[in-house]
């Protein structure tokens, strides 16, 4: 008798109970993460009316694996670039809601009695919105393209850098089980230090390595490899004490920095929907429904803290960064829930033993109700909005207006700013690299030296150059390398300005230099006489090979800018007419014409868009030809990409004349369409006539495809032969519409 492993059966039993569950929530339009932890509370152990898991733990590694998998298409989702343009307002607005979830989440579990690390805990668990829920109400409610949205999607692209760095700290104050502040800084400067120096690295190496082998690779080696690469980051932050689901995140980020970003996310995406499902069932799995029966009241209170709390310190946020009221209620009701990161801190926990066995429990069924309200909170927010309008006094209105106005003014950057800020990501940047250099040339390349080449004093020699040789392109451009010319040399100029912190600042990295230097020579010469020696010649090789060193640093900067910049090279020509027009409610937004769109070949004088809904096309996209600022004559036509200023309203009355939606598009009318037989016989009006003049093309949208006469067979016969008796003709036309052309002959 054959024997099945368990894990197969097991895997079968969670795959066939999540496809049942989730068919069900499709049909009633509820999220499908909610259907996946119902369908794990049914199979897991604490229910016996239907088949339960046997081996739980193998399950757990599953689990584990689709958390890499969902970490790592969060990454790729991410990209630290997209960080950078988000701006201050989705800073400011996230880091308001983490630091106020935090503080209440906290504040909650101590008012429950509980422990002061489930209380911790329970915090991280609340100060994280769930991208999931968030992006599938947005599609559900079509309110992707409203202005509020995008400040949405910018916060939650803070909120995962966040969500990572929680998994860090807690997983230090876990293992601590105290709050030392050093230990929290030096957690937080290490997570930095990796994350620096993983993405220069991988954006060094990576990008140029996906394009060598571009031509080699198809969807399936593709495939393999991201997914080879994104489980070598788990090993390697694994190696140096992260967890796994940091490396997955990091990779992720790193490849939506390539070319192939986009197509890496669009292939990862089924095996990420396979091993998410057995996450999120082995959620389900973990909660006992006795527990959460005990635990009602903690759960109904968390779940208010969550919604007020986040409503009120999202919108605040919000509003001091300079939104309008609307779209500061509007972004808070939209991230008043909790989800997949919370599950992972939520895990974190119980892998740990550091929180108590009720949270687990408690933290589904929170993000379970807060699933339920999200859509309904997104929908009724401007009618929040209007209520507060009316309660709020008309001079309060009118600071908000102008403050949010007044905050959004483009102000110029002084030469201090430019300056600082170059001088401070030069002195980052190059220290992270010439510290990794000296670590691997400590750790990894003197004992390999030492191990073969006998005396030691010249093997220490060696292992010291060669770390020198490969850190001088970095030391070089830490003391000697030119920052922001141009505003330091307004700044040299302006009499206005002291020259003296100028000098300090150049003094500093000229000093900084020289202790990197010194450090590393003392891990392998700690002969007092013979370090001055070494110091003394390699002063005098760096003047002597000043310039060469300078054009070594100068290629690695420059592959590393063209493989960081090569996904929005092609994309350049988009991204100079996208500026945000902040004082108003209006901005860009793109919109792609429908085939069955009634505005399709029609020109734009004689559709009116400016005239009927109050909106500009600043750029029509066709393919890869671009049309800025298309005059009154230049068509629409399917499949057009039309980029258009307007404000919410506004355009929320143009998009179904552009985007029709599936209840806006006319009935498709489907024809069956079959090859048949047809025999000519005497008594047949085809007899006697040409293909051509039987007029069956036009009349009958038919097609003869064949012909067999006297056992020869014709494929494709030319449209000048006449149809004779005994013929055989296979045709290709619906059957009625033929049977009826031929009976009017």
């Amino acid at each position: 008798m054959v024997h099945l492993p368990p894990l197969i059966s097991d895997l079968g039993l969670i795959l066939g109970a999540a496809g049942l569950i989730t068919l069900i929530f499709k049909r009633i339009k509820q999220p499908l993460v909610l259907g996946y932890i119902i369908a794990g509370l049914l199979v897991g152990q604490h229910i016996s009316i239907f088949p339960s898991i046997t081996d739980q733990e193998n399950i757990e590694i599953w689990a584990e694996i689709g958390v890499i998998f969902l970490l790592f298409t969060l990454g790729l989702e991410f990209s630290f670039k997209k960080l950078a343009k988000v701006g201050g307002a989705a800073s400011i607005t996230a880091a308001m809601e983490v630091i106020v979830m935090l503080a209440l989440g906290y504040g909650t579990g101590k008012l429950l009695g509980w422990s002061s690390m489930d209380s911790i805990f329970l915090g991280g668990i609340l100060s994280v919105s769930s991208t999931t829920i968030i992006i599938r109400a947005f599609e559900e409610l079509d309110v992707k393209t409203q202005q509020f949205a995008i400040l949405v999607f910018g916060v939650l692209i803070v909120e995962d850098l966040v969500a990572i760095l929680l998994l860090v700290l807690l997983s230090t104050l876990a293992l601590s089980q105290n709050f030392s502040g050093a230990e929290m800084l030096i957690s937080v400067l290490k997570l930095a230090f990796f994350l620096i120096l993983w993405f220069i690295g991988g954006i060094f190496l990576i990008p140029t390595f996906l394009k060598k082998t571009r031509k080699l690779m198809n969807d399936e080696t593709l495939l393999i490899v991201s997914i080879a690469l994104c489980l070598i980051m788990v090993m390697l932050a694994t190696k140096v004490g992260f967890s796994p689901a940091l490396g997955a995140f990091i990779m992720g980020s790193i490849l939506a920095e390539t070319v192939q970003g986009e197509k890496i996310e669009h292939l990862v995406k089924s095996v990420k929907d396979l091993f998410g499902a057995i996450f999120f069932v082995s959620v389900g799995m973990l909660i006992d429904p006795d527990m959460l029966i005990q635990n009602i009241g903690p759960v109904l209170l968390i779940t208010l803290i969550t919604v007020v709390g986040k409503l009120f310190s999202t919108s605040t946020g919000a509003l001091i960064s300079g939104q309008s009221l609307k779209a500061s209620v509007q972004t808070g009701m939209s991230l008043s829930q909790i989800g997949e990161f919370s599950f992972i801190i939520a895990t974190l926990g119980l892998t740990l033993k550091v929180t108590s066995d009720f949270l687990y429990p408690i933290a589904v069924a929170v993000s379970a109700i807060t699933t339920f309200t999200t859509p309904y909170l997104i929908r009724y927010s401007s009618g929040l909005y209007e209520f507060i309008e009316k309660k709020l006094p008309s001079a309060w209105i009118k600071k908000l207006n102008k403050y949010s106005s007044t905050a959004q003014v483009i102000t110029t950057t002084s030469d201090w700013k430019i300056y600082l800020h170059s001088y401070i990501y030069n002195i980052v940047i190059q220290s992270v690299c010439i510290i990794s250099i000296f670590f691997v040339s400590t750790r990894y390349l003197l004992p390999f030296v030492r191990s073969h080449v006998s005396n030691i004093l010249f093997s220490d020699f060696v292992a010291a150059g060669f770390g020198l040789l490969l850190a001088a392109p970095f030391i070089w451009a830490l003391s000697v390398r030119r920052i922001q010319e141009n505003a330091f040399s307004n700044l040299w100029h302006n009499e206005n300005v002291s020259r003296g912190p100028l000098i300090a600042l150049n003094l500093f990295r000229v000093v900084l230099g020289l202790f990197f230097t010194v450090l590393l020579v003392i891990q392998f010469i700690s002969d007092p006489y013979l370090l001055i020696l070494v110091i003394v010649i390699i002063t005098f090789l760096n003047s002597l090979f000043s310039k060469k060193i300078q054009k070594m640093y100068s290629r690695i900067e420059r592959r590393f800018l063209t493989n960081l910049n090569e996904r929005e090279t092609e994309a350049l020509h988009k991204d100079k007419i996208r500026p945000d027009i902040v004082p108003w409610d209006a901005h860009l937004v793109e919109l792609k014409v429908s085939p069955e769109s009634s505005f399709v070949g029609q020109n734009l004088f004689d559709l009116g868009i400016r005239e009927k809904f109050g909106v500009n096309v600043a750029m029509i996209e066709r393919g890869r030809h671009t049309i800025a600022n298309p005059g009154r004559d230049e068509k629409l036509y399917p499949g057009d990409e039309v980029m258009v200023i307007g404000t919410d309203d506004q355009l929320a009355k143009l998009k179904p004349f552009i985007e029709l939606s599936e209840e806006n598009r006319p009935p498709v009318q489907k024809e069956t369409m079959t090859l048949q037989k047809v025999t000519i016989n005497s008594n047949s009006p085809l007899k006697g006539i040409t293909i051509r003049s039987s007029g069956m093309r036009e009349k009958a949208k038919a097609l003869v495809v064949g012909l067999e006469r006297d056992g020869e067979r014709i494929l494709n016969p030319d449209s000048s032969m006449q149809f004779e008796e005994e013929d055989i003709v296979w045709i290709v036309a619906n059957p009625k519409r033929l049977q009826d052309f031929i009976l009017q002959l």
